[in-house]
């Protein structure tokens, strides 16, 4: 049997150590040793960006949010989406996540990361939703295990009353916004709902058809 490389690890600012593992050339990221992603189980972060960006393949100058670079699916789902003239902005908590992404030795993210389209900053997302008052076509979110399965508690706020106001305050005109969830989580629907917005729970698995189900919650604004 293979055995698991510890390849690199890193603190959130209120504590929870992240660390990226490789184990038979796949990788995994584990928060205070619980298992956030994986390279082997990821379709529901590529269908993450598919369902947020699907409306934008026309779209001119098209300007959207990924909240989490993990290990880049979303990112790079979102790439195959766009048009060549669209911005993508990634925000990151951890520089060493960023890192990670960028190294061509791990054969993450290096490549996509290049591409003139994106931007990755390195901030809370919650610090670039409110410095870009209707600025994104779509928001992407996925900073954690879901409003529910939550690990790191910096990204509390993100998921709370505040917060979903200031993502919806990022929106543009018919923008849209897709939470990530490891579950399903009524209570953060009814959340969405109070905050003025109609709700569509798609449940996707994460691996082909196998593996575990993944909740996509697609958020809009009411007309």
């Amino acid at each position: 049997m293979k055995p698991l490389e510890r390849l690199g690890e890193a603190r959130t600012p209120n504590g929870t150590l992240v660390a990226l593992y490789r184990h038979d050339g796949s990788y995994v990221i584990h928060a205070d040793g619980v298992e956030l992603m994986s390279t082997r189980r990821h379709l529901s972060e590529d269908r993450l960006a598919e369902v947020a960006c699907a409306g934008l393949r026309g779209v001119p100058r098209a300007r959207v949010l990924i909240g989490g670079l993990g290990l880049g699916f979303t990112l790079r789902s979102a790439l195959r989406e766009l048009r060549g003239d669209a911005e993508v902005v990634v925000a990151e908590l951890l520089a060493e996540v960023i890192a990670w992404n960028a190294d061509p030795a791990y054969e993450l993210s290096a490549e996509a990361m290049r591409d003139a389209r994106v931007r990755v900053v390195h901030d809370d997302v919650v610090n670039v939703l409110r410095t870009n008052p209707g600025g994104f076509d779509a928001i992407m979110l996925d900073t954690d295990n879901g409003p529910e399965g939550m690990l790191m508690s910096e990204n509390a706020r993100l998921y709370a009353a505040r917060g979903i106001g200031i993502t919806i305050a990022a929106l543009r005109a018919n923008g849209l916004i897709v939470y990530w969830s490891v579950g399903d989580d009524p209570g953060f629907v009814r959340a969405l709902q109070r905050s003025g917005i109609a709700v569509k729970t798609l449940r996707v698995r994460a691996h082909g058809t196998s593996g575990p189900m993944h909740t996509l919650y697609v958020a809009t604004l009411r007309i």
